[in-house]
């Protein structure tokens, strides 16, 4: 019989004091970024959280915080009270973009590359609900790359999953990796469903901030059409040599848009458009960023059992 040493079990003591030391430092970075804000409007009365993200003031928060709003005031971790003026709003992302009117200098996070991220790492969710400045949870990115339905019924995408707990009031907080960066921008909880929390990711909110800055809003591409997810029959999908199981059949298509322009009609099952594979509304929509616009695009589709290719040139959406 084997003589096997006694090996007592590994202390916990230091990867607690290590995680501890993760969550502070982090918090610590962040914390005085994180901001309350407070709405008055159309629909009365609202708050939520944000983000500083420029020492000049630079504020990213949620859409629905600020939707209506008339007049918005920002309040500081420290305490400090500042008016703030909407720069823009973009609901198909949930993001919107405040100034506030400070004197000097505010605590700015860093934003971080999201598409860095690894399920399971540490992920800190800082907000600033109710007022209660700093309001801290931790837990770890348990999904990348989800989507929800968005405001304008456009998808926002590219979301990320956590467990970290968020309450009311949280909403535009900082959610936070162990090195303080801002991996995203905290959106959405699934009501009656525990553990499931939402952010904008990092890479996102960047994007929406340069396009907000410089044009007050986000542009977007619209080819003028509504459609609904349908099987591509069999014998097509193997003829083609299509791997995709569905495809975007066409509903209605808007007189004078780009789709009618195109020669594309209702009934029309689309397959694929610039070189991409439509298996349903989402997918055109991600297809369609603000990039699009104004450039020709090559739209593979079935029409009463005959591919066609069309070329479509989408417009800005309005």
């Amino acid at each position: 019989m084997l003589d096997i040493p006694y090996a007592p079990a590994p202390d916990d003591t230091l990867l607690l004091d290590a995680y501890s030391r993760a969550v502070t430092a982090a918090v610590d970075r962040v914390g005085p970024a994180v901001v309350h804000v407070a709405v008055r409007g159309t629909r009365g009365a609202g708050a939520g959280s944000g983000v500083v993200v420029s020492p000049d003031g630079l504020i990213l928060t949620n859409a629905h915080v600020v939707a209506g709003a008339e007049a918005v005031q920002v309040t500081a971790a420290e305490g400090r009270p500042f008016a703030a003026r909407l720069l823009g709003e973009d609901p198909d992302t949930d993001l919107a973009l405040l100034r506030a009117e400070s004197a000097g200098a505010l605590p700015a996070a860093e934003l971080g590359d999201s598409a860095a991220l690894k399920v399971g790492q540490l992920a800190i969710a800082i907000g600033n609900p109710l007022g209660f400045s700093s309001t801290v949870t931790a837990g770890v990115v348990s999904a990348l790359g989800r989507s929800l339905p968005g405001r304008g019924g456009r998808p926002i995408e590219d979301l990320v999953q956590t467990d970290a707990a968020l309450n009311p009031g949280n909403s535009g907080g900082a959610l936070v990796d162990s090195a303080g960066r801002v991996i995203g921008i905290n959106t959405a909880i699934i009501a009656g469903a525990q553990g499931l929390c939402f952010a904008v990711a990092a890479n996102t909110a960047q994007l929406v901030l340069g396009q907000l800055v410089r044009f007050g809003r986000v542009r977007r591409a619209a080819l003028g059409l509504t459609g609904q997810r349908e099987a591509v029959p069999r014998r097509f999908a193997r003829a083609l040599g299509l791997e995709q199981a569905t495809g975007l059949l066409v509903a209605a298509v808007q007189p004078g848009s780009p789709a009618a322009k195109a020669g594309i009609d209702r009934g029309d099952l689309i397959l694929s458009v610039g070189g991409q594979p439509v298996t349903g509304v989402d997918t055109l929509l991600r297809w369609l960023t603000g990039e699009r616009v104004g450039a020709p695009a090559e739209v593979l589709l079935l029409r009463r059992g005959d591919a066609r290719r069309v070329t479509v040139v989408p417009a800005e959406r309005a």
